[in-house]
């Protein structure tokens, strides 16, 4: 089995690497502090065609593989995870168009997305309805033109600096069957964001949306009324293991960070990291880690030849951000007294990464999904 990167995947991950360490890194802490993210991160993310990935080339984007986007997600997070959001907001959501929109709707929709013209984000989740998204309850009525929506969606990521969204809406019946997807514009008057106040990915810009009766024709729906819901669990397949890198990645940026503050403290004459104490915890997360970060590359691998990778994708969904606290928590631990001030990243990280314990799931469901392909729907919790 071949585990290594393409020629022009590693040039690709030194020159994202380069640039996140510019570009990205300088804003994560002062982001955290103002709740905000620098707006010259959307533009210097675009300009390196980091939005246009998944865009094919016909559209202006790069029609890079998935591999290729995990390798930008792992990278960009090694530096700000928050940044990573956007990343991981526009590849779900140009996925999910690749699979259901129209050509018409890909010509109108994805070149500004590639050109960072447009910021996407997903709107699923509701008060009462997280992990039991196929019962969603945002009523999407019949009108003359088309549909209005009417209701709450809440827990929003990058909300505040989106210019649409992806709405999942009740068209029809009870069930996943009645959901149904639409691209819709957020700056409208019956378009309502209220921030949230969060403990972590402050600059992530997380809301909750209000919408009163905002007008949707057909032209904006999309894919077929009534498969909505099947469109977003097939674009969380590949957004779980991109999850799962982002996570990685900062965990990797801390244990690196730790393992060279060890080998500069010095204790008792001679650097800390030949304690055993300090240099096998460090030892054991790196092992971790390496191992989760390969179930996402085998994950996204499988994706890209046509194979099944749902049961993958959960696996590292549950495991990966798990494996990143554990690993960034031991990473903070390693500068002592050192990392309980706001100058040190350790204690961010460890917020942020946790983060992604919650996000597009928890661990139970991924676990149940894992299950269910394991044991069979008969046999599964």
């Amino acid at each position: 089995m071949d585990f290594s990167l393409t020629d022009d995947q590693q040039v690709f991950r030194a020159e994202i690497r380069r640039f996140a360490e510019q570009r990205l890194r300088p804003h994560y802490q002062a982001d955290d502090a103002t709740g905000r993210m620098t707006p010259s991160i959307f533009d210097d993310m675009a300009a390196v065609g980091l939005f246009g990935l998944r865009v094919p080339e016909r559209l202006g984007g790069a029609g890079a593989d998935a591999v290729t986007v995990g390798i930008a997600a792992e990278e960009v997070a090694r530096s700000n995870i928050n940044a990573g959001y956007a990343l991981l907001s526009t590849a779900l959501v140009c996925d999910i168009f690749l699979a259901a929109a129209t050509e018409a709707q890909l010509s109108q929709w994805l070149p500004p997305i590639a050109e960072g013209r447009v910021v996407p984000t997903l709107a699923l989740t509701e008060p009462g309805h997280g992990s039991d998204a196929a019962n969603i309850e945002l009523a999407a009525k019949p009108s003359a033109d088309g549909w209005e929506i009417s209701g709450e969606k809440t827990s929003i990521s990058l909300t505040e600096d989106a210019d649409h969204a992806v709405v999942f809406a009740r068209t029809g019946a009870p069930g996943a069957r009645g959901v149904s997807a639409f691209y819709v514009p957020l700056i409208d008057p019956a378009v309502t964001r209220v921030r949230l106040d969060d403990i972590a990915n402050r600059a992530a810009g997380r809301c909750s949306l209000f919408f009163d009766q905002l007008p949707v024709t057909r032209d904006q729906l999309v894919g077929t009324e009534g498969s909505g819901f099947v469109s977003v669990m097939q674009g969380f397949e590949y957004s779980r293991a991109i999850i799962g890198l982002l996570a990685l990645g900062t965990a990797a940026a801390a244990l690196d960070d730790a393992i060279d503050y060890a080998k500069q403290r010095s204790t008792f004459g001679a650097p800390i990291s030949t304690r055993q104490g300090v240099a096998f915890p460090l030892v054991e997360h790196l092992t971790y880690v390496a191992g989760a970060r390969h179930l996402c590359y085998e994950a996204l691998w499988r994706k890209d030849q046509g194979l099944d990778h749902t049961a993958h994708a959960s696996m590292v969904k549950w495991w990966a951000p798990k494996a990143a606290v554990e690993a960034i928590h031991q990473a903070l631990l390693t500068f002592g007294h050192a990392a309980w001030s706001a100058e040190n990243p350790q204690a961010q990280r460890l917020r942020d990464a946790m983060g992604f314990e919650i996000a597009d799931g928890t661990a139970q469901i991924a676990k149940l999904v894992v299950a269910r392909s394991v044991f069979g729907r008969q046999y599964a919790p």
